[in-house]
């Protein structure tokens, strides 16, 4: 625990210089690397913002790079599912507990929601990371895809980063 409190720690202070890049970076690498949660820098990126006197329309390019940097990086899980298929990606999800059985379950699931999966699949924790695989199994359209990522990683963007610049500024009005 402490090293996480310590990873916190260093990311609110890159933050509190870096408050876009680091809201890019943190969606990049979340995807990639699911550890990085932006459930905790996004809303803390938000409040920064608030302290800072960053306006709210300040925090909207925030929110697009959010946008962007998830897509970017889940655009990355798609084409490695895409590109590796079903019997070599199985054989490195068994280390995260992820069985054939489970694998089915899901593509069933995809392939009867497709295009909102993806959608409502990017505001979901766990989820978000996870969508990409069967979309790039099952070959989802690559423009349809990215569409769909963006759009629902916006919409997670915006909510949690605004829960933190709004929490910022009920402080400031309470001191």
């Amino acid at each position: 625990m402490e090293s996480f409190d310590s990873f916190l720690a260093w990311v609110t202070e890159f933050l509190g210089g870096h408050l876009y890049e680091g809201i890019f970076l943190a969606a990049l690498i979340e995807t990639i690397i699911p550890p990085i949660p932006t459930l905790a820098i996004f809303p803390t990126a938000g409040f920064l913002a608030s302290q800072q006197g960053i306006p709210l329309i300040g925090v909207i390019p925030m929110i697009i790079l959010g946008g962007i940097g998830a897509t970017i990086g889940t655009s990355a899980i798609y084409f490695v599912a895409l590109k590796l298929g079903r019997v070599v990606l199985l054989r490195y999800l068994k280390y995260v507990k992820v069985s054939e059985k489970k694998l089915e379950l899901v593509e069933i699931w995809f392939e009867k929601y497709g295009d909102k999966a993806v959608f409502l699949g990017r505001m979901i924790p766990v989820m978000r990371e996870m969508i990409s695989v069967p979309a790039g199994l099952l070959q989802m359209r690559i423009p349809k895809f990215v569409m769909y990522t963006f759009a629902g990683s916006c919409i997670w963007s915006a909510a949690t980063i605004l829960a933190g610049y709004y929490f910022g500024e009920a402080l400031n009005l309470t001191t």
